[in-house]
Order: C-alpha cells, then structure tokens, then sequence
C-alpha cells in the first residue's frame, strides 16, 4: 500500500496499533500524547543517548533487510546505555520514509524495533513519521537508568587496571566487506546467488548485532564494577584511546589475546587484511570494553564470554601493541568505513 494512502499520521497510527504491548512501571504515558511522560525510579539518575542513521551513510539498502535494520537501530542506542553500566528502559523513535517506500517497508522496518524492543525489555514512548526526500532516515533515543553512584565513566580507569573485553571482535567490519563484496559482483541476474556459505556467523554479527546487556548482568550479579567501561562501536583501537584519553592513562595490549571468531579470521585472510588490523579497527562490534582492578583477576577467570586483553599503564608509557613476538608498536585507531 501506498503511503499516501494513509498519510503520516495513518502510518504512525497503523505503527503504533502493530507495537504497543506491556509497559514498565517507570512509563507512564507513551504513544498517546504530545509527549511521553516518565517516572522517575527513587535512587536511580536517567542516561540519555541518541543515535541518527542515514541512507548512504550507515547502511545500504541492496544488501541490509529493513528488519534486520530496525533491530540495529535500537541495538545501536541500547548499547550505548549499557556501556555505561545502565538498564536500557524507554526508545523514542523517528523515521523519514521517501516515496518509494510502501507501507508494507514501514511494517517489515517496524517488526525488527518489536523484536528488539522485547529482547532488551524497553519500551516504545515515542515516535515520529515523516516524508523524506533523501530516502530512509533513522533517529533512535534511548532513556536509561542507572543507580545513583554507580554509573562508569570511560574517565576512571586506573593504573595496573586488567583491560577486559567481552565476545569479540572484528566480525561485523568483515561482515560488511562481504555484503559489499557480493554487492559488487551482483550483475542483475534473478538466479545471482551471493557466496555466503560458511559466513553466517560474521553476517549476523553485521545485520542483527545484540547488544551485551548478559555481560553486564554477570559481571553485576559478581560483584564486579569496572572503573571504565565503554560500548565498542567505533572499533576497540578508538574506543581503547578514548578510555586512556579520558582517564589520563596508558595501555599495553596483547595481540595473541585479542578475541577473533574463526571466521572472521578467514574472511579477512580471503581479503587479505591482517586479523590484528581487522580486530583493532573493525567497528560496530557492540561489545564491552572496560578495566577493573588487578585484584578481581580470580573472579574475572570464570566469567562466561570475557577475555582479559592487557592492563593499564601511566600515561606516559603510551598506548601500545605487544604483538606475539614481544616487539611493541603504538597503537593508532585507523577508524572504521561503513561503506
């Protein structure tokens, strides 16, 4: 159907019918009105994070299903709240369609912000549709909480400080280097069958990443509060940099410590690249990167998904790279290309 035919206002009502459910208590009045009103929760402060997605830019149509998309674009604020040590608990969402998108779009876009929405537990307390004339434009806000106190900063890690990651890392930046791969080799044909067999894994790490509210859950249920945490979505090279830079610090990292997925590691050898220069620099990762005390080594051992990758240094010393044969380069966050 047309998106004429109904109008904004019809699409944001035929949204709004497909996507209401269950509210937290803190929601106190979502999509019915002006605005949405929110409780504060007795000893806890709001975080706040927004996020804008363009067309062109952050995604690419031919190859990124709008359902995988919708999920990504709350991924991509919940993070954010989550590497600040908080629980995500209410999304505002604006969408800009241009006219060659149908309601039906509307709909598939819509049921992967539902999924999402479900699996981080939050809800949906605002929303705006609008034409546009660019093509499809996501803005997401996130709204947060965290107790009073407890919310970690990147500005507070501390020499000797373990330097942890969990998951891993690289697998969306190559995850992306194949879409755009088969993208370039799509020559129009209805029986084109992209090559990817054997992906799946880094494929998914790209179009439907989640955002690792587990880690923070386990690291809390053990008593584990990190003096610096950050979301790794820039690549870990820039987000390490960011932690020192804030914190006033140094850092050494290993490089036969750093968490690659296996295929990661073969796409970037069909590539070409170097998995340390993938590892480093590849973004969208959406995983923790953080430091804690030397003292919580014993219990950060047997935590499920985290692996301890180097430690704080003075400042000083810099921000370094020990590859696996002991020599030591400086590391420089060489950013991340989405396109």
């Amino acid at each position: 159907m047309e998106i004429s035919k109904l109008g904004t206002f019809g699409l944001r009502s035929h949204i709004i019918e497909a996507v209401e459910g269950k509210r937290q208590p803190s929601t106190l009045l979502g999509l019915t009105d002006d605005a949405a009103v929110i409780a504060p929760i007795e000893g806890e402060r709001h975080l706040v994070v927004s996020k804008l997605m363009l067309e062109g830019i952050h995604f690419d149509l031919v190859y990124f299903p709008l359902q995988y998309l919708g999920f990504k674009a709350v991924t991509n604020v919940v993070a954010e709240i989550i590497g600040m040590g908080g629980t995500p608990r209410q999304l505002t969402l604006a969408v800009g369609l241009s006219q060659r998108f149908k309601v039906e779009d509307a709909d598939r876009l819509m049921l992967g912000v539902k999924d999402a929405l479900a699996l981080y537990g939050i809800d949906l307390a605002g929303l705006d549709i609008s034409s546009s004339y660019t093509g499809l434009t996501i803005a997401t806000t996130a709204v947060g909480s965290v107790a009073e106190g407890e919310e970690v900063r990147r500005s507070g890690a501390q020499k000797n400080d373990l330097i942890c990651v969990s998951g891993n890392v690289g697998a969306a930046y190559m995850g992306l280097q194949l879409l755009i791969r088969e993208k370039t080799a799509y020559d129009g044909r209805e029986d084109f069958h992209p090559q990817f067999e054997g992906r799946e894994y880094i494929l998914q790490r790209q179009m439907k990443p989640i955002a690792r509210l587990d880690v923070l859950r386990q690291l809390q249920s053990n008593g584990i509060k990190p003096n610096a945490m950050t979301n790794v979505s820039d690549g870990l090279a820039s987000d390490l940099m960011q932690i020192c830079h804030s914190s006033g610090v140094g850092a050494r990292i290993y490089e036969q410590r750093l968490p690659i997925d296996h295929e990661t590691a073969g796409m970037a050898d069909d590539f070409g690249l170097s998995t340390t220069l993938v590892g480093m620099n590849g973004g969208d990762d959406f995983e923790l990167l953080f430091t804690v005390p030397l003292g919580y080594k014993d219990m950060l051992d047997g935590l499920e998904d985290v692996r301890q990758i180097g430690f704080v240094t003075d400042e000083a010393d810099g921000i370094r790279l020990v590859s696996s044969g002991g020599s030591e380069t400086t590391i420089v966050a060489q950013g991340y290309n989405k396109e």
